[in-house]
């Protein structure tokens, strides 16, 4: 469990669900790790779950839509620890029900983009005069499913993370050379403490008769993930959108309606 000893890591929105996990996980193999977000009570119980176990953590507050509070969580890091080696981008604002082109006001789509590749970009841009200093380092943006295809909703947030994925190749091809690896984890359905009781029914089944294992995700399945990005065995692999979602978008669309009649084929 050292897989991340030494390194010092940052996981955006890691108060509550996805960021949760990643940081646990970070600070179980090693890390030093800083958990950041509104909520700083919430904060303080995962950095207080963390030491209980032997790791090291500590808060710092951090709005994604506040470019002075980004500047304040590096520089702070860097004062407390001496460095940055790992940057997680998971801060957003998640924005399923954002609505169709018709529906959406320029407020809604400007709210969603400042927070979801606004954010992530500025975050990207603070940090790597750090890395660079540190001779590299590992930026993991968290992207979604929802840059996949076409939806009947959620425009705005399926632009804004279409975005991530983009940010995320540029980064990768314009600072590689600086030994600074950038790559995105598009996470599935996942399932978490926070948004199980308000994921209706009807939407696990849906989802669950299109993926290809029998459950649906967990902060766990990306923090795996997201250890192999942020360790040393990962330092060939950058420029890479990689999608933890059971196999959801790894099939053909029809895929899900044949299996209801029990059919391979037309």
């Amino acid at each position: 469990m050292d897989r991340l000893k030494g390194k010092v890591a940052i996981v955006t929105g890691s108060t509550s669900g996805i960021g949760v996990g990643i940081a646990k996980l970070f600070a179980a193999e090693g890390a030093k790790v800083v958990i950041c977000g509104r909520r700083e009570a919430k904060g303080q119980a995962v950095v207080d779950s963390i030491t209980a176990e032997g790791g090291e953590a500590f808060y710092h507050f951090m709005d994604i839509t506040a470019t002075e509070t980004i500047e304040a969580l590096l520089a702070d890091t860097v004062k407390k620890y001496g460095k940055i080696d790992i940057l997680v981008n998971n801060a957003a604002n998640v924005g399923l029900k954002d609505g169709r082109v018709d529906e959406l006001t320029l407020e809604m789509w400007d709210n969603i983009f400042q927070s979801d590749i606004r954010g992530t970009f500025y975050a990207i841009k603070c940090v790597l005069p750090y890395l660079k200093e540190n001779k590299g380092g590992s930026i993991i943006n968290i992207g979604s499913m929802a840059s996949c295809g076409g939806d009947l909703g959620s425009t705005a947030y399926a632009c804004a993370k279409a975005g991530v994925d983009m940010l995320t190749q540029s980064t990768a091809l314009q600072y590689g050379k600086d030994n600074i690896r950038c790559n995105c984890v598009r996470p599935g359905l996942i399932v978490t403490p926070e948004n199980e009781a308000y994921v209706p029914q009807a939407l696990k089944d849906v989802f669950l008769n299109n993926i290809m294992v029998n459950r649906y995700g967990a902060p766990a399945d990306i923090a795996n993930m997201c250890v192999y990005l942020a360790s040393d065995e990962s330092e060939y692999f950058t420029g890479q959108v990689v999608t933890v979602d059971g196999g959801l978008n790894a099939h053909a669309p029809t895929v899900g309606e044949f299996k209801k009649l029990n059919s391979r084929t037309w």
